[in-house]
């Protein structure tokens, strides 16, 4: 797996407060070609979100985590789980509707506004009261965005699903989000091809340099599962057919060791009529 020591975007924000318009522009634009890669191949990402969002060591955007991908959404084909990051779901999900890519387009735009803003576009003191806020809130726009940024995310954070920017012909690479105002200045075959130079680039010391990350939670000692024995044999282990060797390093497999008990057992040896001893370890 590939290590990207670049950091997040939450880390980058929480570092600048927000992003002045030409790197907030960048990383949108990268984000819009890997969201519209996943569209095409009829994916829906569902977890967009400032945390998910990597930078490499030369500052290009990374979307990562895609644990909550629903495949094979074309046209008429629609999701219909509850699920996703509470601050950044469509309201068409929290409705408990059907739903397609558009709601990566509302994601995608919630993450737009907290990257030039610097704070979430919509808030509450609990899930209920955000959900509310989500469905029947307008969000304020400050007066120092900029008329194009302005508009893009109106048309993102458009509430009604069939109108909102992104979504119309989505599964035509050419579709509308590109063509926006906004992303004028961009020259998207040049940023498909890692031609654009990003607005930052990490200043990594080497590779496998931390510090881009919280150190909440670089400081965390790396502790293993245990294996709940039950749980692992009503699963499928046809995977793993063949492979016979095990880590010896590995922490669980010293503690089986330091564990291991002996069983004595008594058998009669017909051969010779003795009674014999034999040990089970287990």
């Amino acid at each position: 797996m590939e290590y990207l020591n670049g950091g997040d975007l939450m880390f980058h924000i929480q570092q600048s407060g927000r992003f002045q318009e030409a790197r907030a522009k960048f990383y949108a634009a990268e984000i819009v070609s890997g969201l519209k890669f996943l569209h095409r191949k009829g994916i829906v990402y569902r977890d967009l979100k400032l945390d998910n969002v990597l930078l490499d060591y030369d500052g290009h955007v990374r979307i990562a985590d895609f644990g909550m991908c629903k495949l094979e959404i074309y046209l008429d084909r629609l999701a219909d789980s509850f699920c996703g990051t509470p601050d950044y779901m469509a309201p068409e999900i929290i409705k408990g509707q059907k739903y397609n890519q558009a709601v990566d387009w509302w994601s995608f735009g919630v993450l737009v506004y907290e990257m030039l803003v610097g704070q979430s576009p919509f808030s509450g003191c609990d899930e209920d009261e955000l959900f509310w806020s989500i469905c029947n809130e307008i969000p304020w726009f400050p007066h120092f965005l900029s008329k194009d940024a302005l508009k893009l995310l109106q048309s993102l954070l458009e509430k009604d699903a069939t109108i909102r920017l992104g979504c119309f012909n989505t599964m035509d690479e050419d579709s509308d989000i590109k063509y926006h105002p906004f992303f004028e200045s961009i020259d998207w075959q040049k940023l498909e091809r890692r031609g654009l130079e990003p607005p930052f680039k990490p200043q990594v010391r080497h590779p496998l340099d931390t510090q881009y990350f919280d150190k909440q939670f670089t400081r965390e000692r790396a502790r293993l599962t245990p294996i709940d024995r039950n749980i692992l044999a009503s699963m499928n282990q046809g995977q793993f057919e063949g492979f016979t060797y095990t880590n010896p390093n590995n922490t669980l497999t010293k503690l089986r060791k330091k564990k291991a008990k002996k069983e004595k057992k008594l058998y009669f040896c017909p051969q010779c009529g003795d009674i014999k001893v034999t040990y089970n370890i287990f």
